[in-house]
């Protein structure tokens, strides 16, 4: 029988070997975007836990003002949306400045990859 502590070390001795495999790069700018892609995934490690709060918050507090206001959808709405919506993850393009980051999501109808622009004439 595997004690405890001799599968959490086997567990995480995989992980590390899974995380730090060798991959092939390009010749290219490749050092480049390694280098982005871990800054990318370092940035996520503290972004990502403090955005998940945030949207438990939203969820918890969205339920109160729900509550509050005697079964309004709205305020559900209006509460929880901002809260949930937005990035999870930090992306390469956001570490480019590509894509800028968006904690406090908005609706869907107001993204501006969904907005079409009528023209004028």
């Amino acid at each position: 029988m595997i004690r405890p502590n001799a599968m959490r070390v086997t567990v995480m001795v995989g992980v590390l070997i899974f995380a730090f495999q060798a991959s092939p790069v390009r010749a290219e700018g490749g050092a480049s975007e390694a280098g982005t892609g871990a800054a990318a995934a370092i940035a996520t490690l503290i972004y990502g836990p403090v955005k998940i709060v945030y949207s438990l918050l939203g969820v918890v507090f969205g339920g109160f003002a729900w509550g509050l206001s005697g079964g309004d959808t709205e305020v559900l709405s209006a509460v929880v949306t901002p809260a949930i919506r937005g990035d999870y993850v930090i992306t390469p393009s956001h570490i480019r400045g590509e894509r800028s980051v968006e904690f406090i999501g908005r609706r869907a109808d107001y993204r501006e990859d969904t907005v079409v622009l009528e023209e004028v004439y």
